[in-house]
């Protein structure tokens, strides 16, 4: 339904060839369910997939470590500070931009806890696993990217609820004392969530493009303003509130930083309230699924709880980030939703 209501936001749209982009990747990153589907046939085959994307991501996180510390050497050649030499251009591991490095690595980070906490047989698997999990939470505290911070100590909650409550109780207080022994890069950017640093302001940038998008909003609420169309800077420009001017904090606004207001922009309030459905709907087939298994670790179990934290993950973040518009990050979260419908049948052969 949402993928149909794109398509009709396009026939209204004032310049539909300029929103073609939308229906490319229809055609080509949405084929992942069918295939990922139609691939995967049993939960063993999975669990291996899971673990090679494990031990991609950490090689991939591990890539990030190492540029995290020649922009350290970079900032110190340079006799700058290293908040401003680092913030617009942070790791990206082998990622063209920072915000898909940590999307993406969002998930193996997920996918890791939850094969820790859930699978069974861990013991033999807790040697390498471990350190691949430490890898990747470090390059994504080092990533600076405060909704994927949020995205994962969220679903990192839920994840250590369902494992042990005592330990999701506990996890402030871990968290708080981490913060202490951060980085003091690290420590900025988190008083940044509530302390603006000028130009470099992405609070005041965010609260601008989710303004305008809801000039955008009430101006086309049922088609929106066209499938790629807020790309445009003419477009934004005319939906931009009154009382704000140019110069703009530095940001891209070439989209609206949240998939809620985005979507609803651009294609309509109905597009929004699909997309909502398609992330919810799953997320209560996977815990009706988790009711009807026996206690105790299986790998039906880590895969599920692995995609209901995939979802809550992506659902945070998307208040912050565009992240379903990136083509790496939704491929991913495709292929994840097809390993969690998965684990939610029940077991067949092969040839069943």
């Amino acid at each position: 339904m949402f993928l149909g209501w794109t398509l009709v936001a396009l026939a209204f749209s004032p310049d539909p060839g300029f929103g073609l982009p939308s229906v490319r990747k229809m055609v080509v990153v949405y084929w992942m369910l069918l295939i990922v589907y139609s691939s995967i046939r049993t939960i063993a085959e999975a669990k291996w997939l899971v673990l090679a994307w494990i031990g991609v991501g950490t090689i991939t996180a591990g890539r990030g470590l190492v540029q995290y510390a020649a922009d350290v050497a970079g900032a110190r050649a340079a006799h700058t500070d290293f908040y401003h030499f680092y913030i617009a251009d942070r790791i990206r591991g082998f990622m063209s931009h920072w915000m898909t490095f940590s999307g993406q690595e969002l998930f193996i980070l997920l996918l890791v806890a939850s094969f820790l906490l859930f699978a069974p047989d861990i013991k033999r698997w807790r040697g390498l696993w471990v350190p691949c999990a430490a890898v990747v939470g470090i390059a994504l505290v080092l990533s600076d990217t405060r909704s994927v911070w949020i995205a994962a100590l969220v679903a990192g909650f839920y994840l250590l609820w369902e494992w042990r409550k005592w330990a999701a109780i506990a996890m402030p207080v871990v968290l708080g004392l981490g913060l202490l022994i951060a980085p003091a890069a690290v420590q900025e950017r988190a008083r940044s969530l509530n302390q603006p640093r000028g130009q470099l302001d992405s609070n005041t940038h965010r609260k601008i493009v989710w303004r305008t998008g809801w000039q955008m909003i009430k101006a086309h609420p049922i088609v929106g303003v066209g499938p790629e169309e807020i790309r445009k800077k003419a477009v934004f420009d005319a939906y931009l509130p009154a009382d704000i001017h140019y110069p703009l904090p530095e940001g891209n606004y070439q989209h609206l930083h949240n998939i809620y207001i985005h979507y609803a922009a651009e294609c309509g309030v109905p597009a929004a309230l699909f997309l909502t459905a398609a992330l919810l709907i799953p997320l209560l087939d996977f815990r009706r699924a988790l009711a009807t298994l026996s206690p105790g670790r299986s790998d039906r179990r880590f895969l599920l709880q692995a995609a209901i934290a995939s979802i809550i993950g992506t659902m945070v973040a998307g208040i912050m980030e565009k992240n379903l518009g990136d083509t790496e990050v939704l491929t991913m979260f495709l292929a994840i939703m097809c390993l969690g419908y998965r684990a939610a049948q029940r077991p067949v052969s092969v040839t069943g």
